[in-house]
């Protein structure tokens, strides 16, 4: 398989994030747009029995709460990358001792699923991934047949204002690029996706001070870029970022700095599997006993 890896991410870089320690609360952004991603839910007519929450450290831990009341029968899955973050998760969803909820089955269960699940919720993860391909492969093989993925992340549009500003000094990009949405398409389709759909938007943040937007983008991630600033900066060079960001962003009306995300989300499921026929086949018995117990037709959500 053809891995599509984004080439301005430094991959040690992304696994160093990957592993970074958790900051306390998930960031505000992400929990926003964990509420928008669960209201696209109503539209799903499928309710998952299982699901799993692909790392809601950072994701969203408020945002994991909406889709368990969306769904209270299903049975909650989560996976984190470090067992630090994991016991954030676990103390933040796991019901009090003397909730009826921890005893009667709907307390999460924090480790992956011994069996496929019919959801992978998957919220502001995937751009930050060295190998999205490979990231999506993952999730492709966690979900059972018919389940389906929902998943949102950051797209091209995201932080143009901060560019210009770099562009404007002549330093380095202020971040790796971020794919677009039409190309994350592709990427669950070549994963073995079925009938992926795509949208985004826009979101623009105003912040009182460069202080609070330099804090707010250090809660979302890191810089990525291979070519970015190499090594610590001085408080000089400091000082100058946050006067051009106030001369270049701040509005004439209210001194306040804007910044735009672009945010893309994505649904797709997974199909029946369908074998290839060549002039020599050769088939897997457990794709065998898939085809002929479950037919060769398409399901859906």
């Amino acid at each position: 398989m053809t891995s599509h890896k984004p080439p301005t991410i430094d991959p040690v870089a992304a696994a160093r994030w990957a592993t970074h320690a958790p900051g306390g609360a998930s960031p505000w952004l992400h929990e926003e747009v964990a509420r928008r991603m669960e209201d696209r839910l109503q539209w799903i007519v499928q309710k998952p029995a299982t699901w799993l929450d692909w790392e809601p450290s950072r994701g969203g831990l408020e945002g994991h709460a909406l889709v368990a009341r969306r769904y209270p029968q299903a049975r909650a899955h989560v996976w984190e990358a470090t067992p630090a973050r994991l016991e954030q998760s676990r103390q933040a969803l796991m019901p009090a001792w003397w909730s009826p909820e921890r005893w009667v089955g709907g307390a999460p269960q924090f480790a992956l699923p011994a069996e496929p699940v019919q959801m992978l919720w998957a919220n502001m993860a995937l751009h930050m991934a060295a190998d999205p391909q490979a990231l999506i492969t993952q999730w492709h093989e966690a979900l059972a047949v018919d389940g389906f993925a929902m998943f949102s992340c950051l797209g091209p549009d995201t932080l143009r204002e901060l560019r210009g500003v770099y562009e404007a000094a002549g330093w380095p990009q202020p971040h790796h690029q971020f794919t677009d949405m039409h190309d994350w398409g592709d990427m669950l389709v070549h994963a073995g996706f079925a009938e992926p759909v795509m949208d985004m938007e826009r979101i623009t943040l105003s912040y009182s001070s460069p202080d609070r937007l330099l804090a707010e983008l250090r809660v979302l991630g890191r810089n990525l870029h291979v070519a970015r600033f190499a090594g610590l900066r001085s408080r000089a060079w400091k000082q100058r970022l946050e006067d051009a960001l106030i001369q270049s962003l701040a509005s004439q009306e209210d001194g306040r700095l804007t910044l735009t995300f672009e945010v893309v989300y994505g649904h797709a499921f997974k199909p029946k599997p369908r074998l290839k026929v060549q002039a020599e086949t050769r088939v897997s018995l457990d794709a065998m006993r898939q085809v002929l117990q479950r037919g060769t037709g398409s399901g859906g959500t």
